[in-house]
């Protein structure tokens, strides 16, 4: 288990946790291509139960925070490790967001629920600090490599 007080993203995401040619092109299908990535690495333990508690958590309310980011999240049983999967995508996907627009960074939380009140809040708050940084915001959109994202990821 990763230290509370000093959690950095880096520690719950990996390259292989990462896509930079995302193919979905719907938020659902997103969702989906990001699990299969966490069930490959481990973290998630049933497919189809993670992303219907994404889908649950999608209907209480907007992820899409603006400036072509989500973060959807899900809290869940089916997670066996806290961790979080990103996916870029060389187009823009419907989302509901904050001003209105389509997403094509995704960053994905999949929380144990053991870790739903202490973990995942922190590291909400990382990535809402980076993402409060206008050049973290233009950075994330001009990623080369999974190298580069989880570089710029540590700066936190």
């Amino acid at each position: 288990m990763v230290k509370l007080e000093m959690v950095k993203l880096s520690q719950v995401v990996n390259e292989n946790l990462v896509t930079l040619d995302l193919k979905a092109n719907t938020k659902k299908e997103a969702i989906e291509e990001l699990t299969d990535l966490l069930v490959k690495n481990g973290n998630v333990n049933d497919k189809d139960g993670f992303v219907k508690d994404v889908l649950f958590r999608e209907s209480e309310g907007v992820t899409g925070l603006g400036q072509g980011i989500a973060i959807p999240h899900g809290k869940s049983w089916f997670v066996n490790t806290t961790s979080i999967a990103i996916g870029i995508s060389k187009h823009y996907i419907e989302w509901e967001s904050l001003d209105g627009g389509p997403v094509n960074v995704i960053i994905l939380f999949a929380v144990r629920n053991e870790d739903a009140n202490t973990l995942h809040l922190t590291l909400l708050q990382g990535i809402a600090i980076l993402l409060a940084n206008e050049d973290f915001v233009k950075a994330i959109h001009k990623v080369d490599s999974k190298e580069e994202l989880i570089s710029l990821l540590s700066s936190n």
